[in-house]
């Protein structure tokens, strides 16, 4: 049976193609290629944010291990200074390693630790860092292995604030 055409009187061929009429829902194919268009520029936008977040992350990573190594020395430090142990005399009151830190001293026949272990670097993923003694220059990238003044990546990579990992 033929459809009726919505205006009184009239029907609609059954071959012939339907018309849409207000509140039939569907989609064109030009809706479809727009919205396409849309997903494809967001998602282009979400990638590059996404990188940076992970990369500011790290970053951040970074800052508080170095931190915690930097704090951990000057502790230890402290604590040789006020007499609490001995240390070697070209030692200077530092630690002679950052394993030093880990393993602890005796103070006054306690096991006092510096640091629980040693972070690993977000930047190389190894538990490997670049130290400095006293005796080092500032820019100096040898450790002259008498004691432990300063801790620095090992990474060559840039910052998001375009310095060097190895310069914090």
């Amino acid at each position: 049976m033929p459809e009726r055409d919505p205006r009184p009187g009239r029907r609609v061929p059954v071959n012939s193609p339907r018309k849409r009429h207000r509140g039939e829902a569907g989609l064109t194919l030009v809706e479809l290629i727009v919205t396409a268009a849309i997903l494809g520029i967001l998602a282009s936008v979400a990638v590059p944010i996404a990188r940076f977040q992970v990369q500011r992350q790290r970053e951040r990573e970074l800052r508080y291990d170095l931190w915690q190594m930097r704090d951990a020395i000057d502790h230890y430090y402290d604590a040789a200074v006020k007499g609490g142990f001995m240390t070697k005399v070209d030692s200077m009151n530092y630690p002679p390693s950052l394993e030093e830190l880990v393993n602890g001293v005796d103070i006054q026949g306690k096991k006092v630790k510096f640091l629980r272990r040693i972070p690993v670097d977000p930047m190389t993923g190894k538990a490997e860092w670049g130290m400095r003694s006293m005796q080092d220059d500032a820019d100096s990238d040898s450790w002259g292995g008498q004691n432990v003044f300063d801790v620095y990546s090992k990474s060559e990579g840039t910052a998001l604030d375009g310095t060097k990992y190895k310069d914090w």
